[in-house]
């Protein structure tokens, strides 16, 4: 069964000794440039409501919602920076028609690095995040370049998103082989609809001590029960669109299996008086290797819902009905070496323990 948690019941964040709360507020939805975020106003009250329950952890990047979402956070750390931990995220691309920059070369870090900290009206970054993979930079650029900020005192703490296994595990021997600062977290999407992490981002997290955030801990409101089966012709027609609904259809999520899933989420909820979203996050935060996933809200009723995900309790019996909804399919190796007779052949007859 799934345990009580509290936003002031801090944990540590991957092999590092800070300490954050168990669901981290994700500020993309702070500032309207995008066409479908909060407003100044009510992104404070959302911060409020987040901060005044015992909540610590804050996370952007420096190109959420044009720079504006760095600049309400900055704004709403006055008074009270040094009890936040701050993470934000350098990669993408600030201006379209300059290559460089975006990327994960150390002269688009340094500059965005330096963007975040104009834009955050702050000297330090507790965790910044490199956003994604730009399969364009050597790991010993990127590693020896954020080993210089920690260095520099610029940044505290080091993570990494949407990076393939093989290559987070490379740049986390380099750092450890070279004395350079390590990843600590890991923020990747898991949820109901996104399963296929626990093949290989899950356990690497786990072996190599980062703290899994999950972003989209609700398949961007599909498991909400927002959509239904006449939000499907959606699918496809949008390949880029500023609007939620389209973001979700260019994703992939929006599909018949995801609604199936939905649906048994609704039908837990319904046995637990909690709501289809409070479910979907209880159930992200059971995984052994998840410390905080990203919540995001446009209203601060969205946050507060999103929060009493804390105090949902899912037993034995609904949790195996909502992970044999969503299972995801082997794959190789795994689905080789399980096999009893591969198992025969390595180990025998014997029992032999297995590390967790």
């Amino acid at each position: 069964m799934t345990g009580h948690f509290s936003l002031d019941h801090y944990r540590l964040l991957g092999r590092s000794g800070m300490r954050v709360s168990p669901l981290a507020l994700g500020t993309m939805t702070f500032g309207s440039d995008w066409g479908w975020g909060a407003d100044e106003a009510e992104a404070t009250r959302i911060f409020n409501a987040y901060v005044e329950r015992g909540g610590n952890f804050v996370d952007t990047a420096v190109n959420y919602t044009n720079g504006a979402s760095e600049r309400i956070v900055g704004r709403l750390l006055k008074g009270r920076r040094d009890r936040i931990v701050l993470s934000t995220k350098f990669t993408m691309a600030r201006d379209p028609a300059d290559p460089n920059s975006g990327g994960n070369h150390r002269m688009n870090l340094v500059r965005s690095v330096e963007t975040s900290l104009r834009q955050l009206d702050t000297d330090r970054i507790e965790l910044l995040h490199l956003h994604a993979w730009d399969f364009t930079t050597s790991p010993d650029e990127v590693m020896r370049a954020l080993d210089d900020l920690v260095r520099a005192g610029k940044v505290l703490y080091l993570g990494i998103c949407n990076t393939p296994a093989w290559q987070v595990s490379r740049l986390q021997t380099i750092a450890d082989l070279r004395g350079w600062s390590p990843l600590i977290s890991l923020q990747i999407e898991y949820n109901l609809l996104e399963r296929t992490v626990e093949h290989e981002l899950m356990p690497m997290a786990q072996a190599l001590g980062l703290g899994v955030m999950p972003w989209s801990p609700l398949g961007g409101g599909m498991l909400t029960g927002k959509y239904g089966r006449k939000d499907l012709a959606q699918e496809g027609e949008a390949k880029v669109s500023a609007t939620r609904k389209g973001v979700i259809a260019s994703s992939g999520h929006m599909t018949e299996r995801a609604l199936d899933i939905a649906e048994v989420v609704a039908a837990v909820a319904g046995e637990t008086d909690a709501t289809p979203a409070q479910v979907a996050l209880a159930w992200t935060l059971r995984h052994a290797a998840v410390v905080s996933p990203v919540i995001g809200a446009r209203t601060a009723s969205q946050a507060l819902e999103n929060l009493a995900a804390l105090d949902v309790r899912l037993s034995d019996e609904q949790l195996a009905r909502l992970d044999q909804a969503s299972a995801p399919a082997p794959i190789f190796p795994d689905r080789f070496v399980s096999q009893p007779l591969v198992q025969q052949l390595i180990f025998g007859n014997a029992e032999v323990a297995r590390r967790p």
